[in-house]
């Protein structure tokens, strides 16, 4: 009865050991940042004949680069929001001619801003006396510029 599970776990934790004798497919741990052998990066190529700590440099290293692939960007997706036509290139600009007759100037306008306190004394008391402030001590803690005895 215990021995298959003895057994499951033998080959769950055995058979992992023994993978690394095949071709290894190398996979970048992060986006972006490619994994070099011998200065070349070998992201995504197949690895033939190491066998890591196992034997170390018994077989040499087989390194199947993967094919250079050039992708063209692609191509961005139109947006015509409501007619559903494409929009005229650049924009209508029209050059006035030098000799028009020119708009009467526009009147004077002028804005200004300021800040200030308002009249009247800095602090407001309350109408009524405040209650009196009580400072109760601490329990369980001592004062740690005394001694045991209360000394400074």
């Amino acid at each position: 009865m215990r021995l298959a599970p003895v057994v499951l776990l033998l080959a769950v934790t055995a058979l992992p050991a023994l993978a690394q004798r095949g071709p290894v497919i190398v996979i970048p741990g992060k986006a972006g940042v490619p994994v070099y052998i011998n200065g070349i990066d070998a992201s995504w190529a197949t690895v033939e004949g190491e066998f890591g700590l196992d034997h170390p440099g018994s077989v040499p290293t087989a390194v199947i680069y993967r094919p250079v692939v050039v992708t063209a960007p692609p191509k961005p997706k139109d947006y015509y929001p409501e007619s559903g036509k494409r929009p005229g290139y650049g924009r209508l600009e029209i050059v006035p001619p030098a000799d028009r007759v020119l708009p009467a100037p526009a009147p004077t306008y002028y804005r200004s801003w300021t800040s200030g306190s308002a009249q009247g004394s800095v602090t407001e008391y309350p109408p009524y006396a405040p209650p009196a402030v009580v400072i109760s001590p601490r329990s369980g803690q001592r004062n740690k510029s005394t001694d045991e005895k209360g000394k400074p």
